[in-house]
């Protein structure tokens, strides 16, 4: 991941964070994020070790400069680092944690449900496999 210096972990199996993945990949011109699917070794590394489930991925994990964000807070922590206008959905990271985290939840729990799941992660081309971080590709 030496060339990157931020990091998306996402679940490759789920459409909508596969879909978070390819708007990041669309905006992110600066190239300033890896890529990582959860169900990859690196992925399931990084899980266990901030102590989420290594079979259930209920969140993105996106690490900026070395901060680890999950949840809704890992979204606004991805918006602020793409370019104008995208920084201004970040101010979901000032709703309150009662609010926030349940209605984050209640979205991951259910996403397969509401928007597909994909049999297999996805199979990227050479350009875009070429964004992915050393190990964080594959299951």
């Amino acid at each position: 991941m030496s060339e990157f210096s931020d990091l998306i972990v996402f679940d490759g199996e789920c459409v909508l964070c596969s879909g978070f993945f390819r708007f990041m990949l669309r905006h992110d011109r600066a190239e300033q994020f890896a890529f990582a699917t959860a169900q990859s070794p690196l992925g399931q590394q990084l899980y266990r070790e901030h102590g989420l489930p290594a079979e259930e991925f209920e969140t993105n994990l996106v690490i900026v400069d070395g901060c680890s964000h999950q949840r809704l807070d890992a979204f606004a922590a991805a918006m602020r680092a793409l370019p104008w206008p995208w920084p201004m959905l970040s101010v979901c990271r000032f709703l309150p944690g009662w609010l926030k985290d349940p209605l984050y939840s209640s979205i991951a729990r259910n996403r397969y449900r509401l928007f597909g799941r994909y049999d297999r992660c996805m199979v990227p081309g050479p350009e875009i496999r070429a964004r992915f971080a050393a190990g964080g590709f594959g299951a």
